[in-house]
């Protein structure tokens, strides 16, 4: 099981207790960028994986000191897992190329999995910026 996580919505945000708890039970790795698109759905961002797109996700890869703890944590925040509401809004998916300027590492990312239907897209790729 990879360590690493791609973070690149509120998670990131100072005031989040979920991104102060990951931030608490990890360490800054690298910027990292995915190939994929972003999503604007109100309150929070959602990526979709296209690794054959010209399209980047940007953000931030964490080391997390205890994956199965962090995770476990995250999943309840991202909604994921069988004892959620389904489908489940997110799930968590080991993306295998982020792009690094160490090179490409595996991670793990939540990913939107609803309809996109009247979704924008955040074109920069970037939710903060």
């Amino acid at each position: 099981m990879t360590d690493l996580i791609f973070v690149y919505g509120t998670l990131l945000d100072a005031e989040n207790k979920y991104g102060v708890y990951l931030r608490d039970n990890s360490k800054f790795f690298s910027s990292a960028k995915l190939k994929g698109k972003l999503f604007d759905l109100g309150d929070y961002p959602g990526v979709v994986l296209y690794p054959d797109g010209s399209d980047w996700v940007h953000g931030v890869l964490l080391q997390m000191d205890d994956p199965k703890t962090v995770l476990d944590v995250l999943d309840i925040y991202e909604g994921f897992g069988k004892d959620q509401p389904q489908p489940n809004e997110f799930i968590r998916v080991l993306a295998e190329e982020a792009e690094t300027d160490l090179g490409f590492v595996s991670c793990w990312v939540y990913v939107y999995n609803l309809s996109l239907e009247n979704v924008p897209q955040i074109t920069s790729g970037n939710y903060h910026g």
